[in-house]
């Protein structure tokens, strides 16, 4: 029996995972097993880079990438995503001789993975799999690493000798203690100023239905994590995104669902949030809780089911929070205002056009069911905000990582899915022109595959700011560019939507909302091929002033 044969079986346990895709960068020695993969019933999809061999964050999916630095990577980006990584290396009879790309593979990808292994002989790869894939989706999910030696790929086995595995059952769902949820509605109970706060794990563990039920039976004000946006809709009566910086710095109780208080959340610090701010965290890791902030409450356990029992117990005391409370009319007043503003820098008529301008009218014309992925610095910020999700896990970004050069990776993985489905969903890539640049050959592997992915790049000349193209002439006239352009300055008007167009697919240049209405029109119309669209903006353009700060006792 061939490897081959092997990894057919192999590839059988993770269609039963529901594994439809493999998106990979191959070369010898592992070309045949990505042919065995296809032949086992796999789809493959061969990206450019393997920085953006990064399928959808929220279900298990494979990559299959050559060796060394195309691993060591692309596991080190997973940041709490199930996936199963699995790469080629040199023969093991070359170990220590200096062989092409020899490196410790298994070792390094420790680091960064839930379970790493080679296994030691073809009769163990099905077992190794099988724990890979079980280690990847139960408790906290995460990548993990299997490492195939290019000598095992033509290797055989006695069938008689392989130890075969059924595949691993779905997650277990475990419940809080009882005594904990007792404590946390108690807490629930006694706040002047609640805030649910709703993070990607809601989003991943498909309890969307559980916290409407939550947050509509308690009356509570909710604020989404970027990865959390969705799993109620943004325009929700009891979304408070829109204040969110007020609704953070002033709660005294944060039931934290699903979400980590990482830098995204400021820690849970002051001055973002109260010093004497109460924390209720439900965390399916026990290792999260009461990491950085005490929790007044902790609730370890799979976030729908633990969702389901603070539900039963508000039921049964028939609580609810008061909607005319000094709280909400605090945060309707800010979310008043905010808007206020922000409306009044979208509807500015100047030209070029400013980020709120932009993204006003972007958002006028998408549909409310598109899959929205992200990337970029003012880019990615200011799109949360103005770019709404009506639906849970509609939404991808660059993560707790901040990671750039996922965009394109995504929308293709987002793209190859919907498209296989038949769903209609468009699939909208917003980019910054920086970003753009990390994946940004992955529009040809959009076009190789037809897949009507919207990219969409907000082009301001450079990394958070640039400059026009006549100051960069002037500049080009005082000397030596690598001593005078600033760092963060990129080709002033750089004609990305021409890269799009080189491979078959449809580019425009934008410069006004007459322009950039007009191309998104025409671009969500086209569904047999990929467009691009190149939105120049101010290079001086910037987000409006957002932060308040708690005062600290004197």
């Amino acid at each position: 029996m061939s490897l081959l044969k092997l990894f057919a079986y192999c590839i059988a346990m993770f269609l039963l995972q529901n594994v439809e895709y493999m998106f990979g960068v191959v070369g010898v020695p592992v070309i045949e097993v990505a042919m065995a993969a296809q032949a086992a019933g796999i789809k493959y999809v061969g990206m450019r880079n393997e920085q953006a061999v990064r399928p959808p964050q929220l279900s298990l999916s494979v990559c299959f990438l050559l060796g060394l630095f195309h691993i060591t990577d692309t596991v080190s980006l997973f940041n709490y995503r199930p996936v199963i990584v699995i790469g080629g290396s040199s023969d093991q009879n070359q170990e220590t001789t200096g062989a092409f790309q020899e490196f410790p593979q298994v070792e390094a990808c420790r680091l960064y993975s839930k379970f790493s292994a080679r296994p030691s002989s073809l009769a163990m790869i099905p077992a190794v799999v099988e724990k890979a894939v079980r280690s990847s989706i139960y408790g906290r999910p995460g990548a993990c690493y299997i490492d195939i030696p290019g000598d095992m790929v033509n290797a055989k086995v006695d069938r008689t000798n392989v130890r075969f595995v059924s595949c691993c059952p779905s997650p277990p769902a475990s419940l809080a203690n009882s005594q904990e949820i007792s404590e946390a509605v108690g807490v629930l109970k006694q706040a002047q100023r609640p805030l649910i706060i709703i993070g990607k794990g809601a989003a991943y563990g498909r309890a969307e239905n559980e916290i409407k039920e939550l947050v509509e039976l308690s009356g509570i004000p909710f604020l989404p994590t970027p990865m959390g946006k969705g799993v109620l809709p943004d325009d929700h009566p009891n979304c408070v995104s829109a204040a969110r910086s007020r609704s953070l710095l002033q709660a005294d109780v944060v039931l934290l669902l699903g979400a980590r208080l990482n830098w995204i959340l400021h820690f849970g610090f002051p001055p973002r949030f109260s010093p004497n701010v109460k924390v209720i965290q439900v965390d399916v890791c026990a290792e999260e809780l009461s990491n950085n902030v005490r929790a007044a409450a902790a609730l370890l356990g799979d976030v729908r089911a633990v969702v389901g029992q603070l539900l039963e117990s508000l039921k049964s005391d028939r609580w609810r929070y008061p909607s005319d409370t000094e709280w909400w009319i605090t945060l309707r007043e800010k979310m008043a205002s905010n808007a206020q503003i922000s409306k009044a820098l979208a509807l500015h008529a100047t030209l070029p056009m400013n980020y709120y301008t932009a993204f006003h009218n972007i958002a006028e014309l998408l549909p409310k069911d598109c899959i929205i992925v992200s990337e970029g610095a003012n880019t990615m910020d200011i799109g949360r905000t103005m770019l709404l999700n009506h639906f849970p896990r509609h939404r991808l970004d660059a993560g707790t990582f901040g990671t750039m050069g996922v965009g394109p990776g995504f929308a293709i993985a987002s793209a190859v899915l919907e498209k296989s489905q038949e769903t209609g969903r468009r699939v909208v890539c917003v980019e910054g022109d920086s970003a753009f640049g990390f994946s940004g050959m992955e529009v040809e592997t959009m076009c190789r595959y037809k897949l009507p992915v919207i990219i969409i790049v907000i082009n301001n000349n450079g990394i958070y700011s640039g400059v026009d193209p006549e100051t960069w002439k002037q500049m080009e006239k005082m000397g030596d560019m690598t001593t005078v352009a600033p760092p963060v300055t990129l080709l002033p008007e750089a004609r990305y939507e021409q890269v799009m167009c080189a491979f078959g697919g449809c580019g425009y240049l934008v410069r006004t909302v007459e322009e950039l209405r007009s191309a998104l029109q025409q671009s969500l119309r086209d569904t047999a091929m990929p467009s691009l669209l190149n939105v120049l903006i101010d290079p001086a353009a910037d987000r409006k002033q957002q932060v308040e700060i708690a005062q600290r006792p004197s």
